[in-house]
């Protein structure tokens, strides 16, 4: 089997505050920096339409931690 290198997992968070969240995975040694990236959130509100979706900024925040059973 493969292995999948030295990528990490990371929590994109919405800076629109909905708390819609995506996850990618990133390489630590090429990007030290956090990452940022515009996305679509579904339930981020437009403020000149009043209407549910839209492209917002996404920022990398900390995993939560693991669960155990």
């Amino acid at each position: 089997m493969a292995k999948k290198g030295n990528a990490v997992k990371v929590r994109m968070e919405s800076s629109a505050g909905t708390g819609y969240r995506y996850y990618k995975r990133k390489n630590p040694k090429t990007m030290t920096e956090k990452m940022k990236m515009k996305k679509y959130d579904p339930w981020a509100v437009n403020a000149e339409t009043g209407k549910r979706g839209m492209h917002v900024l996404f920022e990398e925040k900390k995993m939560p931690p693991h669960k155990k059973n």
